[in-house]
């Protein structure tokens, strides 16, 4: 008889019961692929499944969430509260509203910045479920430094930039790179196959990172780990970091930075 026929006889261990995972959490640093992230819901969320990749609770300074908004779900009332958030489309479509003005229609590569204390609305399409982005940070003033305001863009139309000036390694800045506004970067970073970072990074920033499409290696800590489309990572300071692509195409990655603020001490 097979073990699996035998669910209820002591000492007998099905096929498969011993995890085998590839998402590890090191101490400033977790790689999370999707298969273990779990699915909750929140109040102000309606048709909405959340699955939080970062919060305070694992080292971060902000929140990112993967939001899959059923067809007609979305925001329960309009959320206004003292956080800027920052929203990227990962698929299907939303209709947002920001303060006072008229809805705006998003689709896929689309994205919304909103600054702390204006009010917010997103509605999904009625006939397609939509996957987003969501990313929410407690806003740290600057003296003399106006708080921004609100953006709506398409990651389609902004220019790719090379300021590093390796060849097959391409930025999108969603957000108006060094503008003392903003106290954190949202970035898509384009890599073609072989082109990887010229040396191991280790910076004061930190990452939340989401693989939008292709492969590579990733250097965390002092080991690698192979990335694929849907996977999370968050590097906290002074993490060392590394990515090689591995895939046929091109890999692309969005990624938060926090930026244009002094040490907290």
């Amino acid at each position: 008889m097979h073990p699996t026929d035998l669910p209820g006889q002591p000492g007998i261990v099905p096929p498969g019961a011993i995890g085998h995972n590839r998402g590890v959490v090191g101490r400033n640093f977790a790689f999370m692929p999707p298969e273990g992230v779990l699915k909750s819901r929140l109040p102000a969320w309606k048709s909405t499944t959340v699955r939080c990749l970062a919060a305070p609770s694992l080292g971060a300074g902000f929140a990112q969430y993967m939001l899959e908004i059923e067809p007609a779900g979305g925001t329960a009332q309009p959320i206004c509260v003292d956080l800027q958030h920052f929203f990227y489309v990962v698929a299907g479509g939303v209709d947002v509203t920001i303060g006072s003005d008229p809805p705006v229609e998003l689709a896929v590569g689309a994205f919304v910045y909103v600054p702390p204390g204006v009010s917010f609305t997103m509605s999904c399409h009625p006939t397609t479920p939509a996957r987003i982005i969501a990313v929410k940070k407690r806003y740290e003033k600057a003296e003399g430094i106006a708080t921004p305001t609100a953006i709506i863009g398409q990651q389609q139309s902004m220019p790719m930039t090379n300021h590093t000036g390796l060849q097959g390694r391409g930025f999108k800045h969603l957000l108006p790179m060094g503008d003392l506004r903003f106290d954190f970067e949202m970035n898509l970073m384009f890599f073609q196959p072989g082109v990887c970072f010229p040396a191991v990074e280790t910076h004061i920033m930190e990452h939340g990172l989401f693989m939008l499409e292709g492969q590579g290696l990733y250097y965390l800590g002092n080991s690698w780990h192979e990335i694929w489309v849907d996977d999370f990572i968050w590097m906290g300071s002074f993490c060392p970091q590394q990515f090689y692509p591995t895939g046929l195409n091109h890999s692309v990655y969005l990624l938060y930075k926090n930026v244009n603020r002094d040490v907290v001490l």
